[in-house]
């Protein structure tokens, strides 16, 4: 990369930087720090949702999935837009509505009101373990980025500097700052990829002719996936819309119901088709110049979510490869930052709120603050022993998914608030699903573990509900 690359880079990461520093001098509280001050509009907040949700993980995810699999790996982001659709017409009107969740600032408070304060710290710490791993793989995405751009940077480097950066500012400014500057990251990355990465990777590797010759006909085909693919992505992707913590930070960040349901359409209409085509198209022309013998690579050593970053850095004159590795890395610091908020906030009013009760809202924060810090060491430490962003994210969300998912249904759809129920539900479902994740067996006809997991919650949520009702009809 060129000298002028590197200023450019450099001076975007100081203006995130001062976003966070401009906040930190704003923010009065635990509203302004956690959910915005409960008054961000429906643009903002759907950005946000976007650039989280999709954010750097998904971006180099998806340049991965181009890579292998060619444009049928859009269907990913498919199940984000079904998600988010849903939880627009039945999540938002019973949560934004609700009187008795008005000050909330958290899932987990959610859980605690549903069930018991048991089941809230259970979710609590459930929610704290997914996001401390989804933002390590965030981190591993940006590192991943900066490894295959600037020569000479080892991955554990490069992991330090993402992290670092990605961590002071969201320590600094909370979720305004966070809120933001998704927006406006959500923006460059857009544009880059319309106006820089496409055009010019397009060209460089010699237009439709040669990309068709190149490339075997499965990689233009909607249809080259299994119906395994799509339903271990469904069963992963679309219940995180109705468990996800970032989301319901900004769900109490929004307006009202109105502002709230626009911000999840304009979301999912971003997810897919939009960000979903541009991502493994640019995978797709990774794998062209791949296979042009471009990317001076061997094919044995390639990690396939290294091909777009690598391909960038070949292709991209000076000055615009500056731009462009802007606009990934506000992409990844997007997602970390909404993740780091998260298990913040975990921590602050679910774990430990009933020790801060009687201190001032300044000292909360300032905790807060140390919270946030403390959690993206971690999330470091994490991302360093990972080597697949992809992988990362989908076990964290998969985490999540099957211990809160059935509980969440049931306490604000099914009108069954068993704290027993929930309890048993979640450990049994978070735990199939992380033993499965970690073993290395075949599991049946091919799905994720997920699948077990959200089943294994749901038959013993329905199990103890029945006994607890049955013992109540007895007596």
């Amino acid at each position: 990369m060129a000298y002028i690359d590197l200023l450019i880079f450099i001076i975007y990461m100081i203006l995130m930087l001062g976003v966070g520093f401009y906040f930190m001098k704003r923010n009065t509280g635990q509203d302004d720090y956690f959910v915005g001050g409960r008054n961000v509009g429906s643009w903002h907040i759907g950005l946000s949702v976007v650039a989280t949700d999709v954010g750097g993980g998904f971006s180099v995810g998806l340049g991965g999935l181009g890579f292998v699999m060619g444009l049928s790996g859009s269907w990913m982001l498919f199940t984000g837009l079904l998600g988010a659709w849903l939880a627009a017409v039945f999540l938002i009107p019973v949560v934004k509505s609700s009187p008795a969740f008005e000050k909330f600032y958290t899932l987990p408070q959610i859980f605690d009101h549903l069930f018991d304060k048991r089941v809230g710290i259970v979710a609590a710490v459930i929610c704290f373990v997914g996001y401390l791993g989804f933002t390590s793989s965030q981190l591993l995405a940006g590192a991943k980025l900066a490894s295959g751009t600037f020569d000479g940077l080892q991955l554990s480097t490069a992991l330090w500097v993402m992290g670092a950066i990605a961590v002071v500012y969201t320590v600094l400014g909370g979720l305004k700052a966070v809120i933001y500057t998704d927006t406006i990251q959500w923006i460059i990355l857009l544009m880059g990829f319309i106006f820089i990465g496409l055009p010019v990777s397009y060209y460089h590797v010699g237009g439709w002719e040669v990309i068709q010759r190149t490339l075997p006909a499965e990689y233009f085909s909607l249809t080259n996936l299994t119906w395994q693919d799509l339903a271990n992505w469904g069963i992963t992707i679309m219940p995180i819309w109705f468990v996800g913590m970032t989301l319901y930070q900004r769900i109490f960040a929004s307006r009202d119901v109105k502002s709230a349901k626009k911000a999840w359409y304009i979301a999912g209409v971003f997810e897919w088709p939009i960000m979903a085509f541009m991502g493994v198209s640019l995978g797709v022309l990774a794998k062209v110049a791949f296979e042009l013998d471009m990317i001076a690579v061997a094919e044995d050593t390639l990690d396939p979510e290294m091909g777009l970053p690598i391909l960038l850095s070949t292709v991209l004159p000076v000055g615009i490869m500056g731009l462009m590795m802007s606009a990934y890395f506000s992409a990844v610091l997007s997602t970390a930052d909404s993740c780091l908020m998260a298990a913040s906030g975990n921590l602050t009013t679910d774990i430990f709120g009933k020790y801060l009760k009687n201190k001032s809202d300044a000292t909360v924060m300032r905790l807060s603050q140390l919270f946030t810090l403390l959690i993206g060491i971690v999330a470091l430490f994490i991302a360093l022993q990972m080597t697949n962003v992809l992988e990362l994210m989908l076990y964290s969300y998969a985490f999540m998914v099957s211990g809160l998912f059935i509980p969440i249904l049931a306490g604000l759809f099914w009108n069954m608030r068993s704290p027993t129920a929930a309890l048993v539900s979640m450990i049994l479902g978070g735990g199939v699903t992380a033993g499965l994740s970690f073993l290395t067996i075949s599991l049946p006809f091919g799905l994720d573990p997920n699948f077990f997991g959200v089943s294994a919650s749901l038959a013993a949520f329905l199990l103890v509900y029945k006994i607890e009702k049955t013992k109540k009809q007895n007596l």
